[in-house]
């Protein structure tokens, strides 16, 4: 019975697939518009009619049957064509449907050259992009969970000893909740960078900006964080400016430092230079730490990318809001190719003339 009942499904499952296959012929396809389609499924059936009712009435059979079998006959052909035409709208639907559910698996099969199969090939490219975009909001939520999580509960252990009175409110231990707190304030503040971001361009308030100056003072300012590295500057030639928003373009020489620093061994060299290059002011930072593989040179400025060897404190946001500060000023960032020396090094390419920006 058991042996019965498998074969009943599978020949079950096979007529379900041929009619399935029959619905979907799509016979009109190679056809490039939907108008041309109307007019074939239109000659089509009228001349499908007119043959039967021609040979039954020269055979002899009267109107009374040739008639209502040639309306069946234009209605069955009809159906035939109309439901390979209108096949992908109904899949359309049916993903639309899917999709208000969380399910951007789904895709239409976009075989037709008309208009039709164009709104197809939108339709799948507008889910593939709707899944992108629901998964990264998913990562967001996860990845901002889990950098807020870490600063909070160190803090909340600290201020839970010192108010218990396991450890004594000494400099290290404050110092060790200052820490945290400076941890939270750089990713709140890297997260409204990231609103800012999505909301779309900001307005930039340019300035001639003194390079040699103003990298100096970048560099004071992160070696004040403690890490054991050595900061160099080197501009050449000494005068050279741009046009850009400082606090802008603080932001993104701050986030390469503070990267560059990070990855860095203890005693290493990070060295910040600019150069002019015709047309464009190249600022470099350079670091002694193993460098970037090839597969994540594109991916570093991805949010929440943090490349193959992560450390700890960073939030993977810093070089996604650089490469947004330097679009806004019309430029490039990339990872320049490993020195001989080793390493890593990031180019900024900015216009020497604002005109040449956005």
């Amino acid at each position: 019975m058991t042996g019965a009942a498998g074969a009943a499904r599978a020949a079950a499952s096979r007529a379900a697939g041929a009619r399935r296959a029959w619905q979907d012929v799509r016979p009109l396809d190679p056809v490039h518009s939907l108008k041309t389609k109307l007019a074939l499924l239109v000659g089509a059936t009228v001349t499908v009619a007119a043959l039967f009712v021609w040979q039954a009435l020269h055979q002899g059979i009267g109107p009374r049957y040739t008639l209502p079998v040639s309306i069946v006959l234009a209605l069955v052909l009809t159906q035939l064509l109309a439901r390979g035409m209108t096949s992908p709208l109904r899949e359309m639907t049916a993903a639309a449907r899917a999709m208000a559910t969380g399910d951007y698996s789904r895709r239409v099969r976009a075989t037709s050259r008309d208009e039709v199969g164009e709104l197809a090939h939108a339709f799948n490219r507008m889910a593939e992009d709707l899944g992108a975009v629901d998964r990264e909001r998913r990562e967001l939520v996860a990845n901002v969970s889990h950098e807020l999580r870490t600063p909070v509960s160190a803090l909340h252990a600290v201020l839970e000893n010192l108010v218990d009175g396991v450890t004594e409110p000494d400099r290290e231990t404050l110092g060790t909740a200052l820490a945290q707190t400076e941890r939270l304030a750089r990713l709140v503040e890297q997260l409204l960078d990231l609103s800012r971001l999505d909301a779309g361009a900001v307005a930039l308030d340019r300035e001639d900006v003194a390079l040699g100056p103003f990298l100096q003072q970048a560099t004071r300012a992160m070696s004040m964080t403690g890490r054991e590295v050595t900061f160099a500057v080197d501009v050449v030639p000494p005068g050279l400016t741009v046009s850009a928003d400082s606090a802008r373009l603080h932001q993104v020489v701050a986030n390469l430092l503070d990267n560059a620093s990070r990855h860095s061994p203890a005693g290493g060299t990070v060295t910040v230079s600019a150069r002019a290059l015709g047309s464009v002011v190249r600022v470099s930072v350079q670091d002694e730490g193993p460098g970037i593989p090839d597969a994540d040179r594109e991916r570093v400025f991805e949010r929440f990318q943090r490349g193959s060897s992560r450390t700890g404190g960073s939030t993977g946001l810093g070089l996604a809001i650089a490469r947004w500060a330097v679009q806004l000023h019309g430029g490039t960032i990339r990872v320049a190719p490993t020195p001989p020396e080793g390493g890593c090094r990031i180019d900024v390419h900015l216009p020497a003339d604002p005109a040449d920006g956005v």
